[in-house]
């Protein structure tokens, strides 16, 4: 695996040093979640009307908010999605952008999944949320006005990582999925590839962050045999939906979603890999603001559209 890093963005260089960002464990989880909040978002979204809802989960209720896009569609297909924010940051509210925006893009009725947030509630405790939220769904797509055949999980970063999750354990229960969309996934835990190295001091994300809060993710997890749930390229991958994997130049995790892209080729996953190689993680939140951002997140929402069509 070898990757040529490219110049970052100009525009984004510019947004960067206008408005700088940084994911960092400093201070604990409530002060990262607060910085995660208060940071400027898109303003000009897509109209799409959402419904906030409460599902039953394993620990109680698990809140979700359901996008209907404007469709021509009786029952348009259905997406799962999974936010990011190292299983620590992030909610409905600020990732209400982002899933407007596939709802929109892929012309789906969109369930965006309020999982339990590490420390405080660490593995499995997002993956347990996230899984029943995914069954409720399938179960209950009729009744959303949603096509129960045409479903989808996609998920950010760490919300990529517990996409992939849903993917395998759907496959295991049976429960038909058309696609994955893994926006810079986690998959591997494995510091030891380059990019890791050559992005150990990059924007948004660095090494420094991505080893904070995985361990607060993980808990008191034993890692000397990780559970698939945890780490999905030690899991089965053959027989998993087709996957479309989108990665970022300056970004740790860059290596870790084009090493998962190929574990998933070699056991017959049809998999469409693009690298965004002048781009941060993250760069969903930049869609609108930043022209490179805008194109490679409509690449992956058309990817989406076409999976579901």
């Amino acid at each position: 695996m070898t990757v040529n890093p490219a110049t970052l963005d100009a525009v984004l260089q510019k947004v960067l040093e206008a408005v700088p960002f940084k994911l960092t464990t400093e201070g604990g989880p409530e002060p990262a979640r607060q910085r995660f909040k208060e940071l400027p978002r898109n303003a000009i979204l897509p109209e799409v009307a959402a419904q906030d809802l409460s599902i039953e989960g394993p620990a109680g209720p698990v809140p979700v908010r359901i996008y209907r896009p404007p469709s021509d569609e009786a029952a348009p297909p259905t997406v799962v999605f999974i936010h990011g924010g190292g299983w620590t940051v992030g909610d409905l509210d600020s990732y209400d952008g982002t899933a407007r925006l596939h709802a929109a893009g892929a012309g789906a009725v969109v369930v965006s999944v309020d999982y339990r947030l590490a420390p405080e509630h660490p593995y499995p405790a997002a993956v347990d949320d996230v899984w029943a939220a995914t069954r409720w769904v399938a179960e209950n797509a009729a009744e959303l006005g949603a096509d129960p055949d045409r479903l989808a999980v996609a998920g950010d970063s760490a919300g990529g990582n517990l996409a992939a999750v849903v993917a395998q354990s759907a496959r295991d229960a049976g429960i038909p999925l058309r696609f994955q969309l893994l926006w810079y996934p986690s998959t591997t835990f494995d510091t030891s590839l380059p990019s890791f190295v050559e992005n150990a001091q990059a924007p948004i994300l660095d090494l420094a962050a991505c080893k904070g809060f995985t361990r607060w993710y993980i808990g008191d997890t034993d890692l000397s045999e990780p559970p698939v749930t945890l780490v999905p390229a030690r899991g089965n991958l053959a027989g998993l939906p087709p996957a479309y994997i989108a990665v970022a130049g300056h970004d740790p995790l860059r290596d870790d979603g084009l090493r998962y892209g190929e574990l998933l080729t070699a056991a017959g996953v049809p998999v469409e890999l693009h690298h965004a190689e002048s781009l941060v993680h993250g760069y969903l939140g930049y869609a609108g603001i930043v022209p490179a951002a805008t194109e490679a997140t409509e690449r992956g929402l058309a990817a989406l559209r076409a999976a579901l069509a």
